[in-house]
């Protein structure tokens, strides 16, 4: 991941074990694996005050998107959102959201690229141990034809389970 598109959105060790039991508690945490080992992860939040302010309950919100480049091929991050997307429309949401650094090029156009829309801009949004940074809303509409596609991405090489 240091070596890809997000090196600036997220440290190692920014985030401990409390985050993920918080997590968990009100969210999902999703890992793929590919040939048995693990090749990438996403969690999947229902709330999202801090960057949307409150919302009713038409989202998902899709945080830290991530993929191990060591173990997983090239490409893998498409179906991982994929899945996501189909996830959030199974659970009856209309809208998959995120944010990404508003000034990372690179991962902003990768969104665009798969259907998101930039929605709106977060200045001064807090960070675990760190100074807060600017983020770049996004959001794509999903639905009953994205949910009717499966579990799977088509081709996806990876099993995903929840945690």
């Amino acid at each position: 991941m240091r070596s890809g598109a997000v090196d600036a959105q997220w440290r190692p060790g920014e985030l401990d074990e409390s985050h993920f039991r918080r997590i968990l508690a009100s969210g999902e945490v999703w890992l793929a694996e590919a040939d048995g080992r693990l090749a990438g992860a996403w969690e999947l939040w229902w709330e999202d005050e801090d960057a949307w302010g409150p919302q009713p309950p038409v989202a998902g919100y899709v945080h830290r998107l991530m993929v191990d480049r060591g173990s997983a091929p090239p490409g893998t991050g498409r179906p991982l959102l994929q899945a996501a997307e189909r996830r959030v429309a199974a659970a009856g949401r209309a809208l998959v959201r995120l944010d990404c650094l508003a000034g990372n090029e690179r991962l902003n156009r990768y969104y665009l690229n798969a259907g998101y829309q930039a929605v709106g801009h977060k200045a001064g949004k807090a960070q675990p141990g760190g100074a807060p940074k600017s983020f770049t809303l996004l959001e794509k509409a999903v639905g009953s034809a994205v949910a009717e596609q499966g579990e799977r991405a088509p081709g996806a090489q990876s099993s995903l389970f929840s945690q």
